[in-house]
């Protein structure tokens, strides 16, 4: 078994001449809550990027659980194991809360039903439908949001919202959950709950979890360890409260 759970060698992109990220070395180990922090423009949703498909490394490659996902397309990706959430709340609007989290457990290489089932109506298709119902709700349940089930999307206040985006990636079920910025927009008791939140995954569901934050009190009271980014390098890296107080760190959030 591998020792790590997350681990990049010399990761890196191009975009023409310009570096976007290179030579970024992270390892996570099993069940740990990792920051990837650094100033706007360090390469942090860019890393997010190469690990789920969206690009492809120019330099390096990256492992999960052992296994070399580097090249693959982002559904492959996703069916081995990596799961994300976005800066801006990607859900579908006008699709009910229910169906949202539905739709990450349709995406479910095992799903017993398919297309032909549905467009004729098959058994299989109506059962593997309460299975997924079912189960959604047990999620919907875990983020406190059974009784907005049949609620749209777009009527969620934004709180509850990022939950459901959450729980969305959850159905995928995934070995790693990738946060970015997940608590943008919050206000303090919805920060305070959302750390909570996290915390119980890592928990409940045997999952590590990589997440990118700019709110450092977040960042401290919630992450094991963290990367510290600079203009696409890795500028620090260790124990969060160690690293937050290297003077390198500092000077990068505050010039001079």
């Amino acid at each position: 078994m591998a020792d790590y759970i997350l681990e990049t060698k010399n990761l890196g992109i191009s975009f023409g001449g310009l570096k976007a990220a290179q030579d970024v070395n992270i390892r996570i180990k099993k069940n740990q809550i990792y920051g990837l922090i650094g100033p706007n423009g360090a390469g942090k949703t860019t890393i997010f990027n190469l690990l789920t498909g969206v690009y492809k490394p120019t330099t390096g490659t990256f492992f999960l659980d052992g296994e070399n996902l580097c090249g693959l397309s982002q559904d492959k990706i996703n069916h081995k194991g990596i799961a994300r959430t976005f800066q801006n709340i990607r859900l579908f609007n006008n699709m009910t809360v229910i169906r949202n989290v539905m739709v990450g457990l349709h995406s479910q290489p095992d799903n017993p039903s398919t297309v032909w089932d549905a467009i004729f109506r098959f058994p299989r298709h109506f059962r593997a439908e309460r299975l997924m119902r079912e189960r959604a709700k047990e999620l919907l349940r875990i983020f406190d949001l059974e009784e907005e089930r049949n609620n749209l999307a777009c009527n969620l206040p934004y709180g509850k919202q990022r939950k459901l985006e959450i729980a969305r990636a959850l159905a995928t079920e995934p070995k790693l959950l990738l946060l970015d910025e997940p608590a943008a927009g919050m206000n303090p008791h919805e920060t305070e709950d959302l750390e909570k939140t996290i915390r119980f995954i890592r928990d409940h569901f045997d999952m590590t979890i990589l997440l990118i934050e700019h709110d450092m009190k977040f960042v401290s009271g919630l992450c094991d360890s963290i990367t510290v980014l600079n203009f696409g390098t890795v500028l620090a890296e260790g124990k969060t409260k160690e690293t937050l107080r290297d003077p390198e760190v500092i000077r990068a959030y505050i010039g001079g």
